[in-house]
This record gives C-alpha cells, sequence and structure tokens, in this order.
C-alpha cells in the first residue's frame, strides 16, 4: 500500500484535532496549493496529484474533522458549514492569507467547504479549481439520504455488515473499480469503534441547506476557476458540470472521458495534466 502520513495536527477553535501535511520544498516564489477532499474519502485520494504538484508548487493537505486521520467522536460538528470555517482557520494557522493566497484545488464535498469559506468567511484564492463538487442542488442519491435519515439504525450493524456496506459505496465512486489495497485504505477509517457512528454521522449532517445558502452567489466568484468532471461520473452527472460553469463567469469546463466522479483515482494522469496546465499562471 502506498505510503500516506499526515504527521502534523492543527487543533481548531471548536477543539478537533486535524492532520495535515505539506509537500515540496518552502522555497521563496513557490506558489502554494491546498487541497480538499470529499465523503467518503480522505487526503489520500490525492496522494499521486499532491505529489506530482509538489515538484513547482508548496502543497498542503488534511483530513478533515471526522474524516481520514483526523478526530471522530462523539457530538461532533462535521457538517459543511463547520469544514468551512475550519478551512478558514487553516488557511491562517498555515499563513495563506493576503497576498499569499493560494490556488485552491477541491473535490465532490470540498467544493462547498471552498465555495463557503470564500463566500462566506472572506477566505482569498488565487484561483479555484473544483472537481466534480458538490455545489447545485439536488445532490445526494436515494442510498445516501436512507442512510443519513437513520444513522442510529446503521450505526448499529453488525461491523461485517458494516463493513460490507462501507465498501461497495465507496467503489461505486469510481469507473473502472477501485485497486484492492485503495479500497482497503479508504473504507479503513471507517470501520474501527469510532468510525462506524462517524461514517452516517457526516452524512446525517451534510444537508444541502450548505449549498443552497451559496448556490445565488456563484456569479460573484471574481477569480480564474476551472471545473473538472469524470464524464461518467454517476454520482453527480456531468449535466451539473456544464450548469456550474455557466454561473461562474468566465469559468473553464474540462470532462474526463474514462473517469466516474473518483477522478483522482480513474485518471489521476489526466487531472494532474489539466491542474498543473491551470495552476502554471500562478509561476
Amino acid at each position: 500500500m502506498t505510503s500516506w502520513q499526515l504527521a502534523r495536527t492543527f487543533r481548531t477553535t471548536s477543539g478537533d484535532e486535524v492532520r495535515w501535511a505539506a509537500l515540496g520544498e518552502e522555497r521563496a516564489g513557490a506558489p502554494a496549493v491546498v487541497l480538499l477532499h470529499g465523503t467518503p474519502f480522505s487526503s489520500y485520494v490525492w496522494r499521486g496529484v499532491a505529489r506530482a504538484l509538489a515538484a513547482r508548487h508548496r502543497v498542503f493537505v488534511w483530513d478533515m474533522p471526522g474524516y481520514g486521520a483526523s478526530e471522530q467522536r462523539d457530538g461532533q460538528d462535521v457538517s459543511l458549514g463547520a469544514q468551512a470555517r475550519v478551512f478558514r482557520e487553516l488557511l491562517g494557522h498555515w499563513e495563506l492569507t493576503g497576498e499569499a493566497a493560494p490556488a485552491v484545488v477541491a473535490h465532490d464535498f470540498g467544493g462547498c467547504v471552498a465555495l463557503r469559506a470564500h463566500l462566506l468567511h472572506g477566505a482569498r484564492y488565487a484561483r479555484l479549481a473544483l472537481v466534480d463538487p458538490v455545489a447545485l442542488a439536488p445532490w445526494g442519491s436515494p442510498t445516501y439520504r436512507l442512510l443519513g435519515a437513520h444513522p442510529d439504525v446503521f450505526g448499529q450493524l453488525p461491523s461485517a455488515l458494516h463493513r460490507a456496506l462501507v465498501r461497495e459505496y465507496l467503489s461505486s465512486a469510481s469507473r473502472p473499480g477501485l485497486r484492492p489495497e485503495v479500497l482497503d485504505r479508504l473504507a479503513e477509517p471507517w470501520c474501527t469503534e469510532a468510525g462506524q457512528p462517524a461514517f452516517y454521522r457526516q452524512i446525517q449532517q451534510n444537508d444541502q441547506r450548505f449549498t443552497d445558502e451559496i448556490e445565488g452567489r456563484y456569479g460573484e466568484l471574481g477569480l480564474p476557476t476551472l471545473i473538472c468532471w469524470g464524464a461518467q461520473d454517476s454520482w453527480i452527472p456531468v449535466a451539473k458540470g456544464h450548469e456550474l460553469a455557466a454561473r461562474i463567469p468566465g469559468a473553464q469546463l474540462r470532462l474526463i472521458e474514462g473517469a466516474g466522479h473518483l477522478v483522482q483515482e480513474d485518471a489521476p494522469a489526466e487531472l494532474t495534466a489539466a491542474l498543473a496546465e491551470f495552476l502554471r499562471a500562478d509561476g
């Protein structure tokens, strides 16, 4: 299994421990890039892209509270609203504010987190790339809504059944299918004693109102924006990509053939090339 460790920690104002890492040498003039994951994933899905971009950039990755290596606990607020506030705090901790504003690359619900941080909390970005983002209503499959409506019930499933459910759900994000070692790594955080209730908790809290609150403001985005979309995404149809690109002034839309929702795993070379080209203007 590919090694991927987040060795640094940050304590949020809400008390959650967030794990993060920075790749690439700290050198003068190296533009900063921050990568945001979605659900039910972690920064692990960005490992290949992050390492490739680190040749020219200072790349920051993190696991959101409740995900991956970051803290999972009862009563935790892991909503999209909370994640956006944590992201704004992290940017300050990394000193990526003002003239040092980074480029941001966000996947799935990380897209909503990045958009909320920018539109509602004043986070500044040099440019923004959205990869199959959660941004436009309606979103959430019938299965997703069922799991979110009954977290206490599903949280009591026998561990073997829960593990099978998580693995099947994760697998459906990929068009060609996930390699066994990748599926193992993505599923593992959700299959511990703390991870099983955390899996259903995050679904329950991810209400569509968090995109409804900002959807009408996408026309205000005044920064270079790239939208990448897996052409065979079965979680969020590619039509949403076209609609989102039409709402954001000057946005570019790049479709990636052969990729499902988890483009980082399905077409890493194509996605990395698209992002590198988009980021090149930053230095």
